[in-house]
């Protein structure tokens, strides 16, 4: 054996160690954030925020796309998200969910956008916004 073929293991062996430490470590919260992305595609443009959970919206190519996503994932709880755009309307998704409710599309192009979501008795309701 070389000097240099040990070298070679010992290097593949700490990128091994490295790599699976990161994974190791970005696990919970990358599953977290998939929730809402793996549904939703585009670029996240808003995060509204209530006591039960919150709203992700994301934006792409002239769409809108929302889904509400408990604080507290697992149980079968009450769910609701609704987009709207301006003089449009609302696209809805609601019932008994265990991890998120929607994804709700519209298609907005440069007009303002009306998003609700609910999560057990918390809700939040944006008001007319441009995304």
């Amino acid at each position: 054996m070389s000097a240099g073929w040990v070298r070679r293991r010992v290097a593949l062996a700490l990128a091994v160690l490295t790599a699976s430490g990161v994974l190791a470590l970005a696990g919970p919260a990358t599953a977290d954030a998939a929730a809402g992305a793996a549904a939703c595609s585009g670029r996240k443009v808003r995060t509204l925020t209530f006591s039960t959970g919150e709203v992700r919206v994301y934006r792409r190519s002239g769409y809108i796309c929302a889904v509400t996503v408990p604080k507290r994932p697992g149980a079968r709880q009450w769910m609701s998200v609704s987009v709207r755009a301006r003089g449009g309307r609302p696209v809805v998704d609601e019932g008994l969910f265990s991890k998120r409710a929607g994804p709700v599309t519209v298609h907005a192009g440069r007009r303002q956008v009306w998003i609700q979501g609910a999560v057990g008795r918390g809700s939040v309701s944006s008001g007319w916004i441009r995304c």
